[in-house]
């Protein structure tokens, strides 16, 4: 680990190229295994600790993975069976809470913008910051600059983040990388070209698994070497202005600005299912489920939508969307959810389907509700289904930031549903939907509701205060009885079908 001191030791220059100044400085903040970390930061219990965050189903997929369990191999976006299988009996596995994580992301983000005003959020853990005071700074200045960042992160959220200076974005994620976990790495100017060239070509932002097959059939494997191509070479390569662009930064030229994100373009939600959906009998909930978590979304985040789009992924992959234009925008939630089912496909017929997702589409801030809501939840046709093939786990090649994921508790527990949502737009998302929505109250089991105790559920005692589900099963749930500030808790355990156990806000676990 790279401490705060001394940032570039053992990873770069020797210390007198910290007295390089550079005319501009990014910076790239990137919090540490975010999502395990806000679950450790919780529950004391889980601290040190292999903790995997994800689906637990099936094909439920890893949204986070701590240290500890990256020790042994686990990594986000991994099938969970196989991280499990990887960590082995000692893993501990709960279920994303999105509501949480958007919570501590907005703290985050709000400590960085008391010092560094204007941040280029890419999702919910990681940020550019261009400081105007860092202009003409020397690297040793910058080092002591983020460290004081950190340092305020730290204190206000408990949380860990890792920072990484560089002269443009480009070296700036790159630092970040390097600093990983619970550092900083300031690339001084005269290290940036030697650093560069040594690196894999996959490490150049931009370059996916496509652009590397190709650069590797021609034994171009380093940034250096691809950096040493002729730019017209470049550019038969990989094609037009990516190419061009992807070469430039090759070579270290980075002029590209750091600026707040737009506004959502898109607000959706999706599911990938446990078992493929094989009927519309089936389709239909899936889609009015998703349509109300994206409405939900909607409805934080202000606005009114005027486009619906169905997006249905088949079981090799390949992906169908349908959308349909509204004559005006709403947020009315029967006619967004009309819309959506008018484009539903007969899985029959398309074949099929393991996930399900909902969009809106052609935001607006001006509403204007139709005189005859019903006809508009009844009649109209969609648009023509596009079908769009996709590699299985791939993604085209670009030069911009992907839209992120966001990650939703799981809203039904004893569902099918596995417990990814995404939506597409700026950072931090409003927060995710969970089986009690932030500020609502915590509301009581009755007796015979113990299907809805899984492991990592929220919960509240009238004695024993705030809790969460460490087991459940055969008529018995164990509790874990601990929050933030508490320390590791004391576990108890209860009937199952015990009435004084609520569920409860994810957030609580905050105090």
């Amino acid at each position: 680990m790279v401490s705060d001191q001394h940032p570039g030791a053992g990873a770069g220059p020797a210390l007198p190229l910290f007295g390089e100044t550079s005319r501009r400085w990014v910076l790239h903040i990137d919090m540490d295994a975010f999502f395990a970390s806000c679950e450790q930061l919780t529950r004391p219990t889980l601290r040190g600790r292999p903790v995997l965050v994800g689906g637990t189903g099936a094909r439920g997929v890893v949204a986070g993975a701590s240290y500890e369990a990256r020790v042994f191999g686990a990594r986000s976006a991994m099938p969970m069976q196989q991280a499990r299988r990887l960590v082995g009996v000692s893993a501990v596995v709960v279920p994303p809470r999105g509501a949480l994580y958007s919570v501590l992301s907005g703290r985050v983000f709000d400590t960085l913008r008391a010092r560094v005003p204007v941040l280029e959020t890419l999702s919910f853990d990681e940020a550019f910051a261009e400081p105007a005071e860092l202009a003409g700074a020397s690297a040793a200045e910058v080092a002591e600059f983020c460290a004081g960042l950190r340092a305020a992160v730290r204190e206000r959220t408990g949380l860990v983040a890792s920072v990484g200076a560089g002269s443009g974005k480009q070296l700036a994620k790159i630092a970040s990388g390097m600093a990983k976990p619970d550092g900083i790495r300031v690339i001084a100017p005269g290290e940036q070209q030697a650093l560069l060239s040594a690196l894999p070509v996959r490490k150049l932002w931009g370059i996916g698994p496509v652009a590397e097959g190709r650069l590797r059939t021609l034994g171009i494997e380093t940034v250096g070497a691809f950096a040493a191509l002729p730019e017209a070479e470049a550019v038969s390569i990989l094609g037009g202005s990516i190419g061009a662009a992807l070469h430039r930064l090759a070579r270290g030229i980075d002029d590209r600005p750091v600026t707040e994100r737009a506004e959502a373009k898109q607000i959706s939600a999706e599911t990938t299912y446990e078992h493929d959906i094989v009927t519309l009998e089936r389709l239909r909930p899936a889609i009015t489920e998703m349509a109300a978590a994206a409405h939900r979304r909607l409805g934080r985040d202000g606005r009114a939508a005027r486009t619906v789009v169905l997006k249905l992924r088949r079981a090799d992959m390949s992906i169908t969307t349908r959308s349909t234009t509204l004559p005006y925008a709403t947020e009315d939630l029967p006619t967004l959810t009309a819309a959506a089912q008018r484009a539903a496909i007969d899985p029959r017929e398309l074949g099929p389907i393991r996930l399900v997702g909902v969009g809106y589409a052609g935001l607006s801030t001006i509403r204007q509700e139709s005189l005859f809501p019903e006809l508009d939840r009844l009649g109209g046709e969609p648009a023509e289904a596009s079908g769009v093939a996709e590699e299985p786990g791939g993604a085209p090649d670009s030069l911009t930031t992907a839209e992120e994921s966001s990650v939703d508790s799981v809203r039904h527990p004893a569902g099918p549903a596995s417990s990814v949502d995404t939506t597409v737009g700026s950072v931090p998302a409003p927060g995710a939907a969970t089986e009690n929505p932030p500020g609502s109250r915590d509301s009581c089991v009755s007796a015979g509701g113990s299907a809805l105790w899984r492991p990592g559920s929220d919960v509240r005692h009238p004695v024993f205060g705030f809790g969460w589900v460490q087991g459940a099963g055969h008529g018995r749930v164990t509790v874990r009885f601990e929050t933030r500030s508490t320390g590791p808790g004391i576990a108890r355990t209860f009937a199952a079908d015990n009435t004084e156990l609520c569920s409860a806000d994810p957030l609580a676990s905050l105090s």
